[in-house]
Formats: structure tokens, sequence, C-alpha cells
């Protein structure tokens, strides 16, 4: 398997694949109430076997090229979260971005990290063209990612995200191709 480094505190990305379920379900006992203020992956991973199920589902989005999930270990071999490319479509030339973290990983940058490393290789080595960003208009610290790189907010979908019993407004933002390759180059 293969891993890149995210920096000199030696964070690794690597994927996460269904031989993984039991690393990855402790991963998200740990941060479940953090993870699941805006996103449902807890909701979707309650135990081994939903766990197993949900990552095999990535294992096929890899075979058919229409999805990826990688997760983030520490310098100590712990999986504190990750980033996935939910959807990629090819013929179209898109795809969306996302990402999650427990609570001992939060404000050191991983995330932003990791998810350069997935924009750049959908970019450049599957050509896509549009990465998306869809996030919470509530969830400040996805946001901020988002900002950090360098998409463009295009627009809010009022109260399009049922979730727990209560509709929120998700807002897209997005990076172009052409626009990552200037970045890069600043």
């Amino acid at each position: 398997m293969f891993a890149i480094s995210l920096g000199d505190d030696g964070a690794e990305l690597r994927p996460l694949e269904p031989w993984q379920a039991e690393e990855f379900l402790a991963h998200i006992e740990r941060g479940r109430e953090f993870i699941g203020q805006h996103v449902g992956l807890p909701d979707a991973n309650k135990d081994l076997e939903s766990a197993r199920a949900f990552l095999q589902s990535y294992a096929e989005k890899a075979a058919t090229d229409t999805g990826r999930i990688y997760g983030i270990w520490t310098a100590d071999d712990k999986l504190v979260g990750g980033v996935l490319f939910r959807t990629m479509d090819l013929p179209q030339g898109t795809a969306e971005a996302g990402c999650w973290l427990e609570p001992s990983a939060v404000g050191k940058g991983l995330v932003t990290r990791a998810a350069r490393v997935i924009i750049d290789w959908a970019v450049e080595e599957r050509g896509i063209h549009r990465v998306e960003w869809h996030v919470s208009s509530v969830n400040e610290p996805s946001i901020a990612v988002a900002r950090r790189l360098g998409m463009t907010k295009d627009g809010v979908l009022r109260e399009s995200f049922f979730y727990r019993g209560t509709r929120a407004d998700m807002e897209i933002w997005s990076i172009l191709a052409p626009e990552w390759r200037a970045a890069k180059r600043m």
C-alpha cells in the first residue's frame, strides 16, 4: 500500500480499504459526536458490518473510477480523519471532494494538506476540470478549508440537506483546473 507524506509532522495520506474496517470504526467512535455535527459519516458506520460495507462501497467506486477514500494517519500511526471523492464523473470532468476529522486532529492543517494532494491528483492525473466542495452553511471549519484551497463559493442550496430532523442550507464551493494550476505556480 502507498502512503503520501503530508509534511514534516509525519502525517500520511493512505487509501482506506475494507480490511481496515475495525480501525476505521474505532476512529469513528472516538469522534462520533464531533464528526456527526455536519456529516452523516457516523450514522452510516454504526458497527463493524456497516463500516466494512461503507469501505467496500468506496473500493467499488475506486474500481469503477467513480470515487475514492483516503485516511489521514498521524506520525504515531493513528487514523484521525480522511478525505474523499464522494463522486467522480470522468466523462464530465467533475468530482465532489469532502473531509472529516476527529477532535484530536483539529487545527493542524491536515485536511487542507490532504485535500491538496487528492485535488492535484484528480486534476493532473485524472483530467478532472471541476472539483466541488459541498458544505453546511454553519460548518465554518470546512468552509475555511474550501477558502484555503482557493475555491470560489458558487452559491447556496437553501434547506437542501435534511439531516437528523433538520433542514440545512448547503454551500457549493468549487475550483476549476486552470485556477488550480495557476495557484500552484504562485
